[in-house]
């Protein structure tokens, strides 16, 4: 006749076969845990993997047992493993060394397995449930202003007390234009004629040859006068005393030569 004995020996039907991670729920729970980073809680599934039964002691976190499982990174293994000691999760029970020893680790929600090997004082400093007696946070941690040396206060004012900002790229009433006129105004441009003739040019001055020209134009001009003038003869009448004394004009002659 079955019964509940029978039952456990057969194993549980309700789960795929092979083994499992026994992880207890009072690490899953507890404040240190969920406190840790995402990589810390990944690597520390990669622990509890590796436990068989008597090897906690001899846990692995080397690249070259996580890099099949999917881990790229070396540094993010480091700050993990680290990050779990601190939080006493994990033991570290020997150091590695080049060029082919991998450090060792154990679970501290377990009993530690004696084995060779270990680095003097693991044994003794190993502590079950670690994790349980890890500082919870105290909320953000308070900056403590820092004392300026007693050199420092002559440059106290060089340095602004909001911080120092970034330098703005454009000042604050915006980009102005450039002004195309000075501030007094455009100078208006004198383009009328002067009251005082100005000096000129040398070649403006009218030439001596042209000068004489004019002159010599001039002169022709009366010559022709001249010559086109009547011109009127002076007759004398003798005297008795022999000399001799001008006619007087012929009115009638003089209208003669005048008219045309």
């Amino acid at each position: 006749m079955a019964n509940g004995r029978n039952k456990l020996r057969r194993g549980d039907a309700g789960r795929d076969a092979g083994g499992f991670v026994a992880l207890p729920w009072a690490v899953l729970d507890s404040p240190a845990y969920s406190r840790l980073s995402h990589p810390a809680k990944a690597l520390l599934l990669e622990f509890a993997r590796q436990f068989v039964r008597d090897n906690n002691g001899r846990l692995l976190c080397s690249m070259a047992y996580l890099g099949p499982r999917g881990w790229r990174s070396n540094d993010v293994i480091t700050r993990a493993v680290r990050e779990l000691v601190a939080a006493g999760f994990v033991h570290q029970t020997a150091q590695g060394h080049r060029p082919s020893k991998a450090s060792w680790y154990a679970v501290t929600w377990r009993a530690l397995d004696r084995h060779p090997g270990y680095d003097v004082g693991a044994l003794e400093s190993f502590q079950r449930g670690a994790y349980r007696l890890a500082a919870p946070a105290t909320g953000t941690a308070e900056i403590t202003p820092l004392t300026p040396s007693p050199g420092a206060e002559k440059n106290a004012s060089l340095t602004p007390s909001g911080g120092v900002g970034g330098a703005p790229r454009a000042p604050s009433p915006g980009v102005g234009a450039q002004p195309t006129a000075p501030s007094p105004g455009a100078v208006e441009g004198c383009f009328g004629v002067l009251s005082t003739p100005s000096p000129g040019d040398h070649l403006e001055k009218p030439s001596t040859a042209q000068r004489s020209g004019d002159v010599q134009d001039v002169e022709g001009v009366q010559g022709a006068k001249r010559k086109a003038a009547p011109v009127q003869s002076v007759q004398y009448c003798p005297t008795g005393d022999g000399r001799r004394v001008p006619q007087p004009p012929d009115p009638t002659a003089q209208l003669e030569l005048l008219m045309p």
